[in-house]
């Protein structure tokens, strides 16, 4: 009892201390910065929270808020919402579904509607020496599957590259068999070739991209063999050239995803991507870069393994911060939030959505 008490004060105490931080650095709390009404909030595009920050982010939905480091200027922080009345859908991105399978319940009785992506591609640790084993990978993907349903599932397959190992021939193969054990468990899997980021050019150095007469063979191949299991291939920043063989090139996060996700309309407001061979829909990350202990080699969102070690030192499951806390000079902003569900209604009863 004793020890309860204890645990219970020194979480208060953590809360407190957050609260506190927060009133005093949220000057500019008016003042919005960023897209307008963003309440689509992504878990996977900068680190993969579900495989080893569960802890944290469930946190951060019982308390409702969470706070985001800009990348690119460490002083700007955004405070972000965590309601289900401001977040019409989390986004999940991750090759480890497996810690957050225990509170899929929670967030489903919490209201917030969810959209799967889980990475499983044929790779072995050479490539990928943090990942699970694929069998449970699968497993753990089938169980997502029944507890969200489907229409909120999808695998993905990539980022393909070619050695003396992982040839074409091998990639077909692991392909077909995985292909045949997820068929039934998700409509769709998404697809692209390896981009020789910056990152990945230090990682991987080793790493050669595809060739367009490789892509169009390989990718040809993969669509009729994911057809043949009842599984549709999406395309993720690879353009249009497989749309002449059934690809679906309009992108792996889209409007009509998210709705198909959602099962209602969204009023999305209009919205430029950041590269032209992208058409997936905005999207706000609530995570860290160099943060993500899978250590996969083509890795773009990793500097380098020992930035990922004294991040995962730095990560505290209570902060309001994925890594760290607060810092002198932060200036805290709050997120412009509102439901797009509220939008659409509004659409519908007056012809015109109230966006802003």
């Amino acid at each position: 009892m004793a020890q309860a008490a204890k645990s219970k004060s020194a979480v208060e105490s953590a809360k407190n201390f957050w609260t506190a931080f927060i009133i005093k650095n949220s000057i500019a709390k008016n003042k919005p910065f960023g897209y307008n009404s963003i309440v689509i909030l992504n878990t996977g595009q900068r680190t993969d929270i579900p495989a080893f920050y569960s802890e944290w982010f469930m946190n951060r939905v019982r308390e409702g808020f969470a706070m985001v480091r800009n990348p690119y200027n460490q002083s700007a922080v955004t405070r972000y919402e965590i309601r289900p009345d401001l977040v019409d859908m989390i986004g999940f991105c991750t090759k480890n579904p497996i810690p957050m399978l225990p509170h899929i319940a929670e967030l489903n009785e919490r209201g917030y509607a969810q959209y799967w992506q889980v990475t499983i591609t044929a790779y072995g640790r050479d490539i990928e020496p943090g990942v699970p084993d694929k069998r449970q990978i699968a497993a753990a993907f089938k169980q997502l599957s029944e507890l969200v349903g489907k229409d909120r599932i999808v695998w993905r397959y990539d980022p393909i590259f070619l050695d003396g190992k992982y040839t074409e021939d091998f990639h077909r193969r692991a392909f077909e068999t995985m292909s045949r054990d997820l068929s039934g468990w998700t409509d769709y899997c998404v697809i692209s070739f390896i981009d020789l980021y910056p990152k990945v050019k230090r990682n991987f150095p080793e790493a050669r991209e595809l060739t367009q007469e490789q892509k169009t063979a390989l990718g040809k191949d993969l669509i009729q063999i994911a057809a043949a299991n009842k599984i549709a291939i999406r395309t993720c920043g690879e353009g249009n050239f497989l749309a002449q063989y059934g690809a679906d090139c309009g992108g792996c996060m889209t409007p009509a995803i998210y709705e198909r996700a959602l099962g209602q309309p969204l009023a999305f407001p209009r919205f430029t991507p950041s590269r032209s061979e992208c058409a997936c829909y905005l999207s706000r990350d609530i995570g860290a870069y160099s943060s993500c202990q899978h250590f996969c080699r083509y890795c773009y969102a990793n500097s380098d393994w020992r930035a990922v070690k004294e991040n995962a030192k730095r990560h505290d499951p209570r902060s309001p911060f994925l890594i760290g806390g607060p810092l002198p000079g932060d200036t805290v902003r709050q997120a412009e939030q509102r439901s797009w569900k509220a939008s659409a209604a509004a659409a519908g009863a007056n012809g015109q959505p109230e966006l802003f």
